[in-house]
């Protein structure tokens, strides 16, 4: 058995890349995800509002796998602007609870300069392990 694209359905194709990678012993590997929607067009210009979007999108993503938000292991964060991370932690926190709850994997944030899509201000990539 070879490895699954993992396509959330009704998403417009990604171009040049697969938003999900599910191997046969079930780890999942997620593209950076980014704040813009399943028709891949940015519905929020400010970072919380693209952060809830980047992790709605995570989740659509394990459970198109067959997994569920506390499958996730594993965050990576890019952030194009510290001090805006840095002074929204209390609404960072409520918007990350609204998808994952008290489930915190292990994970890193980067600062970048800028993110392959000029709109985007965050971009999450993240690895599940999918039970069998």
């Amino acid at each position: 058995m070879s490895h699954k694209v993992i396509q959330p359905e009704g998403w417009a194709p990604a171009k040049g890349y697969a938003n999900g990678m599910l191997t046969p012993d079930g780890t999942l590997y997620i593209g950076g995800q980014i704040g813009w929607t399943a028709e891949q067009k940015f519905e929020s210009h400010d970072f919380i509002g693209q952060m809830e979007q980047a992790l709605a999108n995570i989740v659509a993503i394990v459970e198109a796998a067959g997994g569920k938000p506390s499958d996730v292991v594993r965050l990576t964060w890019f952030v194009t602007d510290k001090k805006t991370y840095v002074s929204h932690q209390r609404d960072v926190g409520k918007a990350y609870q609204k998808y994952f709850g008290k489930h915190f994997p292990a994970m890193s944030m980067l600062v970048v300069s800028e993110l392959v899509e000029d709109e985007a201000l965050v971009e999450i990539e993240a690895t599940a392990v999918i039970s069998r």
